[in-house]
């Protein structure tokens, strides 16, 4: 399973890009996945519908 991150790309990047400034889910290797969200809050929020948090198992 890839892990991805929230990335914030500001106006200036986003222009050098071709892509519109927000908040992205990205791969380690820096490619784009998800995005453009809102707010930090909405890029953690569709990483975690994509790939789960692990369910702590109860001993």
């Amino acid at each position: 399973m890839q892990t991805l991150s929230p990335r914030h790309v500001k106006t200036e990047e986003a222009l050098r890009l071709g892509v519109e400034s927000g908040w992205y889910a990205i791969k380690v290797s820096g490619t784009f996945v998800l995005g453009p969200h809102d707010s930090e809050a909405d890029c953690h929020r569709k990483i975690d519908e994509i790939h789960p948090p692990p369910v702590k198992k109860k001993r």
